[in-house]
């Protein structure tokens, strides 16, 4: 039997960013398992911005399918299971697991839960969305990982924590909180909207562009002069991220207007 081999260089051609190159290297790799072992292949969780660059490429490939997972339909982080294109996926085949994390009383952000997990030693793309409840937080994650985490995590911060394994059903959505300001800016270059909305210098704005700690739609942006247009989501390494809402138009001086939805 001839195996298939794929032509790496091919699809990495016009990336120039190393860690999505990798990401690419290993999807590569597992399309080839799939095409010469007939099994299902899954990849690691992955943002909009990683997704988008590896469905371009499978769509390329003849003989496989493609599904995507995050446990809900509007997950961020999801992964996507690649199999045999004759193949029916069932739902035994999804390599996620969903956690629940509870009983206990501070007011825990995303970050403390997040920082708790990887501090068990485990991988940032072996866990997808983090769901916040008040009370309680659900965690979705590879089946690799799951009892790991069952048994390890006692602590979130100082406080201690119970963890439970949960149904897939019992996953709850959490509302988008956000907001709302309006400030005005030259143009709509990424570091002079940084600097207005995070209100650090133009300066710093760069720096945190040029050194890779921004990102828009996901993707990581190195060049200062970028426009970014409405609907456009930034994220800067620190500070959090932001959706350029609405442009509102100009003042008296010639600058835009614009409505920006800081997320919380």
């Amino acid at each position: 039997m001839i195996l298939v081999k794929l032509n790496r260089e091919k699809y990495i051609a016009n990336i120039h960013d190393k860690e999505q190159i990798n990401n690419i290297r290993r999807l590569l790799d597992k399309i080839e398992i799939v095409l010469n072992k007939h099994i299902v292949q899954y990849t690691d969780f992955l943002d909009p911005y990683e997704r988008r660059v590896s469905l371009t490429i499978l769509n390329q490939i003849d003989n496989i399918a493609y599904s995507e997972f995050g446990g809900l339909k509007n997950s961020e982080r999801k992964i996507i299971a690649i199999y045999p294109h004759y193949y029916i996926l069932s739902p035994e085949d999804i390599d996620l697991n969903f956690l629940m994390i509870y009983d206990y009383v501070s007011n825990f952000t995303h970050r403390d839960f997040l920082g708790s997990i990887l501090g068990l030693g485990i991988n940032r793309e072996k866990i997808g969305d983090i769901l916040i409840h008040g009370s309680y937080a659900q965690i979705i994650v590879k089946k690799e990982i799951s009892d790991f985490i069952l048994i390890s995590l006692k602590k979130v911060g100082r406080e201690n924590v119970k963890i439970k394994e949960i149904s897939a059903d019992t996953l709850i959505p959490v509302e988008v909180k956000y907001k709302e300001i309006i400030t005005t800016v030259s143009s709509l270059r990424l570091d002079g909207i940084i600097s207005s909305v995070l209100n650090i210098s133009r300066n710093e704005s760069q720096k945190l562009i040029e050194q890779g700690f921004v990102k828009v739609n996901w993707e990581k942006i190195t060049k200062t002069h970028k426009e970014i247009e409405e609907g456009d989501m930034v994220s800067a390494r620190g500070y959090g991220r932001f959706v350029l809402y609405l442009i509102l138009g100009k003042t008296k001086k010639d600058r835009l207007r614009i409505n920006i939805k800081l997320l919380k």
